[in-house]
């Protein structure tokens, strides 16, 4: 889950690899930013992501004053870093708060049909695989895949951090953006938010999905959608057993509906084996309502074996339902799917695909039924 890394040069007497120097890897040709438009908003949030990885990387490095790289990624886009976000076990940075300068100039009260910038954008970077931050970054990895990730302090320290902005300024002026590990903590911090009632708009590049990425290890459709559809049966069956007969409507509670109408923009690629999954997670869920096993596939959305079968599967608050839950359990989302061919796994898990002007890009809408 790490940010890539091309080969190192050195800069005035400093080393930074070229993926690290926004004037060589940057979106430089977005000199001005229409915030109506999607690859704009894309290309922000993704290189305020990366401006995150830069400043742990500065750090690593003692890269300091005019030798630091980081400050390019957002000054570029008119922001101005307003806190540092530090992960108490190893002192790495590992998310930042950037705030827009000109947000208050911005004259969209009488234009409703713009969309306003932010005031607020909380960045999480993913997994450096140097060792001032290795073993901290794996450790949190293997959270994701075990559903654990909100027991660790970094994620309580992120959600505190989103908490108080949303405090000062409001929902509405707050985006959330995460790469990787990053996307994980922003997601669940994400669902956290809206089971409270304060929904972000929140753009998630490469979410890991905490399950086995059948869509990457089977080649056959048919088989695919076979295997789903088993899994399908199963957790609606443990879910009725489990909860009880009554029990299932309460898949039209309050709290899950909430999560329902929330709308993050997930970025996925196909050859990206940590995220890929979440291709297949919607358009299995598409078909089963097409034969008309929509009942079925409601309460397997909203129910994982794993919690079940612990005793899980919501029950407390919003932040436990949230917690409970396996990681990808998504109702909807704006998925964008990046069908350009990637080189590498490096290149296909990378942040930067998500900038590059000759992006091509395929859109999907996933909006869960009620």
């Amino acid at each position: 889950m790490e940010e890539e890394d091309d080969e190192v040069m050195v800069k005035e007497g400093i080393m930074a690899s070229q993926r690290e120097i926004f004037s060589i890897s940057g979106p430089i040709h977005l000199t001005s930013i229409d915030w109506n438009n999607s690859y704009h908003r894309t290309s922000v949030a993704s290189c305020l992501v990366q401006a995150v990885y830069t400043l742990e990387r500065d750090r690593q490095q003692n890269r300091i004053g005019l030798k630091s790289q980081a400050n390019h990624w957002w000054e570029f886009f008119n922001f101005t870093l307003a806190e540092t976000l530090i992960d108490d076990s190893d002192g790495s940075i590992y998310g930042a708060v950037f705030e827009y300068k000109h947000f208050f100039s911005y004259n969209y009260q009488n234009t409703p049909h713009l969309k306003p910038p932010p005031r607020h954008v909380i960045a999480f970077r993913g997994t450096i695989l140097k060792r001032h931050s290795r073993s901290r970054d794996l450790r949190l990895d293997l959270r994701c895949i075990r559903d654990s990730l909100h027991d660790s302090t970094r994620f309580a320290h992120a959600v505190q951090v989103i908490q108080s902005a949303v405090a000062k300024t409001g929902n509405a002026a707050v985006w959330l953006a995460g790469h990787s590990l990053g996307a994980a903590v922003a997601l669940l911090a994400g669902k956290i938010m809206t089971r409270s009632g304060f929904p972000l708009e929140s753009y998630l590049f490469n979410p890991p999905f905490s399950s086995i990425p059948i869509e990457k290890l089977l080649k056959s459709e048919k088989l695919k959608h076979g295997v789903r559809f088993a899994g399908s049966l199963v957790k609606a069956g443990v879910a009725i057993a489990v909860k009880g007969r009554h029990h299932h409507k309460g898949l039209e509670d309050d709290s899950f509906m909430k999560l329902a109408s929330w709308m993050p923009y997930l970025y996925v690629n196909p050859l990206d084996t940590i995220c890929s999954e979440y291709i297949g997670y919607f358009k299995h869920r598409n078909k089963m309502f097409e034969i008309g096993a929509g009942k079925i596939e409601r309460i397997a959305t909203r129910n994982s074996l794993r919690s079940l079968l612990s005793g899980g599967g919501g029950g407390g608050g919003p932040s436990s339902d949230s917690c409970s839950e396996p990681l990808h359990l998504l109702p909807s989302a704006y998925m964008t799917i990046n069908a350009s061919r990637s080189p590498d796994f490096k290149r296909a898990h990378g942040i930067h695909q998500w900038w590059d002007p000759m992006f091509n890009g395929e859109y999907v809408l996933h909006q869960f039924n009620h």
